[in-house]
């Protein structure tokens, strides 16, 4: 973290160590004395919510500008995906064969970040939701190529650590998750879709919703395995109902493999158009 600017003014810093050596009395101990950004019940008040809002919103902004990160290849998918060599632990047969899918994501998570370190290690680090599955796997490609890469983690009812392959210094925990999906998507330059279930689909149709409405500009945005999204979503029939346009079904390309990603990545149409962009503009 980059030290606090100097400037003339006490700062908040020297005030919270101050106040823990202040005499032990009535009035010190009372809630009401405690500094307002050092209280954390105050902080997690009902009305402070716009503030936590904030909060969330700048501390990974801040520390991902300082890290150097210019810009992501996004990854999202099943946390429920086993490795290959883990089948037996999978709920379903169709979990167990859909467990290659970690193993391209690792692949392509290490192709990728070989490619980024090549041209100084600022562009294209992988980000996950730092969780198991399809996000280890990605974590991992990373980290096994040398490089770093980003976990934007989220509070759930269920106990869930960070992957052990995330950076420590770019593993990072929400509570909101509008924030986190905004973190996600604000320096992507490709969006990577692995087989999952109700968060990758949210995920998913909100970054395809952004582009199609054009408050994002196009990114290369894959989909692996065709099998699996054809079966679960009827993309043509959206599109004959009249729901979405012919045209939005260019939006996203279906891939097999870690190398096909890759080549449609580096052969996409579009990328860094706007939808409804007045030209000029």
């Amino acid at each position: 973290m980059k030290d606090d600017p100097v400037h003339p003014l006490r700062d908040s810093h020297q005030d919270r160590e101050a106040v823990t050596r202040y005499p032990d009395t009535p009035q010190t101990r009372s809630p009401t004395y405690a500094l307002a950004f050092a209280d954390p019940d105050f902080l997690c008040r009902e009305e402070l919510r716009p503030v936590r809002l904030q909060l969330e919103l700048l501390k990974p902004e801040m520390l991902m500008n300082e890290a150097g990160v210019d810009s992501t290849v996004v990854l999202f998918g099943g946390a429920r995906i086993p490795e290959p060599g883990k089948k037996d632990t999978a709920r379903t047969q169709t979990l167990a064969d859909l467990s290659r899918y970690y193993d391209e994501a690792r692949e392509f998570a290490r192709l990728m970040t070989e490619r980024s370190l090549a041209s100084g290690g600022r562009k294209d680090i992988i980000v996950t939701g730092g969780g198991p599955g399809v996000m280890e796997a990605g974590n991992r490609g990373a980290e096994e190529a040398g490089g770093r890469s980003i976990g934007l983690n989220i509070v759930l009812p269920h106990e869930q650590a960070p992957n052990p392959y995330v950076t420590p210094a770019l593993c990072f925990n929400f509570h909101y998750f509008a924030i986190r999906k905004m973190h996600f998507l604000t320096r992507a330059s490709a969006i990577c879709i692995f087989p999952g279930g109700f968060g990758t689909l949210d995920e998913t149709f909100e970054a395809l919703t952004l582009i199609q409405t054009g408050r994002m500009a196009r990114v290369p945005f894959l989909l692996f395995g065709r099998a699996f999204w054809e079966k679960i979503i009827n993309w043509e029939a959206l599109a004959e109902a009249g729901t979405i346009s012919a045209e939005d079904l260019t939006l996203f390309r279906f891939v097999e493999t870690a190398q096909e990603a890759i080549d449609a990545i580096d052969t996409w149409e579009g990328k860094g158009e706007r939808r409804g962009q007045i030209p000029g503009r």
